[in-house]
């Protein structure tokens, strides 16, 4: 029986001498094999699978160019001075013919020539014109067969160049009115043109592009090492990356660390971030691209500070106002004793 006993320790004694020399040791029965892997819809684009962006949704401050093609008056059209008629009249006189282009003068009138006169046709349509001109003609010419076009009608205001689109989301394209484009795409906001130019012009064609995308941006933000961050305001181009952006501000500066990540906005209220983590060395010495994401609009790219140099300015801002004032204290002290001993060697230059 004793012997067993002793049988029994040494043998507890030898496992738990195994125990002692092992460490610590926690079973782990997680298989990564039963990980559910990431749907591919959610992983986030990178240098190497990017993705097109989203239609383009106008919003302020965009620019646009805007031209219109075809800019016809609406009929009825009646002629204003310094309109411009192209004029074609057969039956004329053999060395008077009447075939060109006619400017409605000042007075209201075109001047037909030497030998057929002058005709009042301001405030008339194309059709009274042509009327008009037949009976001023048929008073010299026998029969005479009048045509009548608009060339030109100088009241009409051309539409062509870039437009702001306002804070109020429209568009001001003057005589013709104001037009709200915010949250349209360009095919869209072409539609609509045509649709509210069709009240002045007649069939009108209209041309519409995005001269700046200055509303779709994204952020760089560099820590500053306790002194201040600094934020930079960037345009989308569409095919923007981590490396990208991070050359946009001329680099890591020297308060900066290489711990970066994207901060993603999310759906308000919906309690999480989400939080693009970017391994720095990886993507510039080794050119991984598994990091090097693609920037979205609203996307904040964030360059933390370095550590140490935060804390020894930290440590600066907390002792600088301690060293000033000891270096106060010391100048009063040494200007005190100064005028002391000024004094005593003054004293016994006197005789005293």
């Amino acid at each position: 029986m004793r012997g067993s006993k002793n049988f029994g320790r040494r043998w507890s004694m030898g496992v738990l001498l195994l125990l002692a020399l092992a460490g610590c040791r926690s079973l782990d029965f997680y298989d990564p094999s039963a990980e559910v892997p990431i749907p591919e819809p959610l992983i986030p684009p990178r240098e190497k699978n990017m993705v097109s962006l989203p239609a383009y949704r106008v919003e302020p401050p965009d620019l646009l160019q805007i031209q219109v093609l075809k800019l016809v008056p609406k009929p009825p059209y009646r002629a204003e001075t310094y309109d411009v008629l192209q004029i074609q009249v057969i039956g004329t006189l053999l060395d008077q013919p009447i075939d060109g282009f006619f400017m409605v003068e000042a007075e209201g009138v075109v001047n037909l020539g030497a030998a057929y006169g002058k005709v009042r046709v301001a405030g008339m349509t194309i059709e009274q014109i042509t009327q008009r001109v037949t009976e001023h003609l048929s008073q010299i010419l026998r029969n005479p067969e009048v045509s009548v076009q608009l060339s030109r009608a100088t009241g009409m205001q051309p539409i062509e160049g870039v437009y702001l689109v306002a804070p109020d989301g429209t568009v001001n394209l003057r005589q013709y009115g104001v037009v709200h484009v915010a949250g349209r795409t360009v095919t869209e906001i072409q539609e609509l043109l045509t649709r509210h130019l069709s009240q002045f012009l007649d069939a009108p064609d209209v041309a519409v592009d995005v001269s700046a995308y200055n509303s779709k941006v994204y952020y760089v933000v560099t820590q500053g090492a306790g002194m201040g961050d600094n934020i930079v305001r960037l345009p989308i181009t569409g095919n923007d990356t981590v490396l990208d952006a991070v050359s946009q501000v001329g680099g890591l500066s020297q308060v900066s660390s290489k711990k970066i990540w994207i901060a993603r906005p999310a759906p308000g209220n919906v309690g999480c971030e989400q939080i693009l983590p970017v391994e720095w060395d990886a993507v510039v010495q080794g050119g991984a691209t598994a990091t090097n994401y693609q920037i979205m609009p609203g996307d904040r790219l964030f360059v933390a500070e370095n550590g140490v140099i935060a804390l020894t300015n930290w440590l600066g801002n907390i002792t600088g106002p301690l060293q000033r004032l000891a270096g106060v204290a010391s100048l009063t002290t040494s200007s005190v004793r100064s005028f002391q001993t000024l004094g005593r060697g003054y004293n016994q230059n006197r005789g005293f």
